[in-house]
């Protein structure tokens, strides 16, 4: 959610903002509101007022006292009616991008920023994930739960849980603190993240008898956390490193991308998440991007980084990195991390601040940024890592966590 002063004194730079990212918003219709509502509650404070006599009140006064209640009956119905149309309008506008963020409509501004590495020359046709392990379960996955699930077993689990150690161990020396959180959150928190509007709960399970929501990636659970809450200058910035179990619809995806576990309904994942002061929110975001660059170069993977236009930010993203890794079967980079500074975007609607040195408060900046896609992952380290008779080998960094070298193909 945005200020609505910043609103009122720059109404031009944000309509611009709101379009940029493909979205339309009457402004002038939530100006008109909010006059509205400040006049309102004016006068709800003074009616309010008027009806504390501090005595015992007379028969004249009873009757006074009676009409201002009634009238003030009115004024509650009418503000909420305002307040309502309001709060949807305000929650409509998405977060306003950067001022170094390309304008362009959908993909069409993202650039490629750094390329880091080549990708591997095969003296043989390189198989695809599915083909050089049979611990990638589909099929009977299938049988249990539907199409796009799927059992991970014997040594591409124990890939997994090295990849979660080696995440683990980078991120906590870097002094962000481990959170295991809950995967099923309400619709106020869900809300609060920002994935409600626009479309966005296409993407995510509900479960109407509950009103919860399965989170998309954990950062929808670990940001509403601290809602509500005051921090001290001194604690910011604040980072966790979580691991959950993931669930999206994928309801837009076709073709290759369907097949194997490079969109599946369920995936593990270990996300970065940053509260900090508005001064270093940048800083941090630069920072997220190095932790991710360092951990895909740390498996000596080929990747390219990505700056996204405007027409490819989410509703609460400001600016945002994508990382594309390799992927040999598919010939090209394909994302497999991403970093989005949400400004103060989330902490205006779940109401986090911090107090500064000085006294005042202020809303602090949330970031978030991809530390391992599990699946994501495996498929790139299985597709370059392969071998002629069909083994993979692990990459060093991971081999200390796995107990063994290379993958047979079972």
């Amino acid at each position: 959610m945005l200020d609505i002063k910043l609103i009122r004194d720059q109404k031009a730079e944000v309509a611009k903002g709101i379009a940029s990212k493909g979205q339309q918003v009457n402004l002038e219709r939530l100006l008109e509101l909010d006059d509205q509502r400040v006049t309102l509650i004016k006068k709800r404070d003074e009616l309010r007022g008027a009806l504390k006599l501090g005595k015992k009140p007379n028969d004249a006064e009873l009757k006074k006292l009676d009409k201002s209640k009634t009238e003030l009956k009115k004024l509650d119905e009418k503000f909420d009616k305002v307040q309502s149309e309001w709060t949807d309008l305000m929650r409509s506008i998405p977060n306003i991008p950067r001022p170094d963020v390309k304008v362009g409509e959908g993909e069409s501004a993202n650039a490629v920023i750094k390329t880091v590495g080549k990708a591997p020359k095969f003296s043989f046709k390189p198989k695809n994930h599915l083909e050089l392990s049979g611990d990638i379960d589909t099929e009977r996955a299938s049988k249990v739960s539907g199409s796009r699930f799927v059992y991970l077993k014997g040594q591409i689990a124990s890939l997994e849980l090295a990849l979660i150690n080696y995440v683990f161990d980078m991120l906590t020396k870097e002094g962000f603190i481990p959170v295991f959180p809950p995967v099923l959150i309400t619709r106020d928190s869900m809300g609060a993240m920002g994935y409600l509007e626009h479309g966005g709960d296409d993407e995510i399970y509900h479960l109407p008898k509950d009103d919860l929501f399965l989170v998309g990636t954990s950062e929808q659970s670990v940001g509403p956390m601290h809602g509500g809450e005051i921090f001290t200058e001194s604690d910011l910035p604040l980072r966790y490193v979580s691991f959950s179990t993931c669930f999206r619809r994928e309801a837009g995806a076709s073709g290759k991308d369907t097949k194997g576990i490079l969109r599946v309904h369920q995936f593990d994942k270990v996300e970065m998440f940053c509260f900090t002061t508005p001064d270093k929110s940048d800083k941090e975001h630069e920072f997220l991007l190095s932790l991710e660059e360092r951990i895909v170069r740390g498996l000596d993977l080929p990747y390219q980084v990505i700056k996204m236009g405007s027409g490819d930010l989410g509703l609460p993203a400001a600016r945002k990195y994508d990382i594309e890794t390799w992927m040999p079967s598919q010939e090209k980079f394909r994302e497999t991390h991403s970093t989005s500074t949400c400004t103060d975007f989330q902490a205006r609607r779940l109401n986090i601040k911090y107090r500064k040195d000085d006294g005042s408060k202020d809303y602090v900046h949330t970031l978030n940024g991809t530390a391992v896609a599990i699946g994501r992952m495996i498929i790139a380290i299985l597709e370059n890592y392969q071998q002629k008779d069909g083994t993979v080998k692990i990459p060093k960094a991971l081999q200390k966590y796995t107990g063994f070298k290379e993958i047979k193909n079972t």
